[in-house]
């Protein structure tokens, strides 16, 4: 059973924004309360993106990746 709700396009983007927000946060604004929150809030986009499942995307009930041919919401 697979449990993944985003596109390739979408985790691509994720994991692209994860990595900038924690090195903006660890390099440009180290130090500061707006570094400790890149630091730590790039991390949600980063996992997601990687692991490819939004809990967000569950509880609204939206997935950018589409259903296989043979596959229904029910599988």
């Amino acid at each position: 059973m697979e449990f993944t709700n985003q596109a390739v396009w979408d985790r691509v983007l994720r994991v692209l924004l994860g990595l900038a927000m924690i090195l903006v946060g660890w390099s440009v604004l180290d130090g500061t309360l707006w570094g400790a929150a890149l630091k730590i809030f790039g991390f949600i986009p980063l996992v997601t993106g990687l692991i490819g499942w939004c809990p967000f995307y569950t509880l609204l009930g939206v997935a950018t990746k589409k259903l296989g041919r043979n596959r229904t919401q029910a599988d």
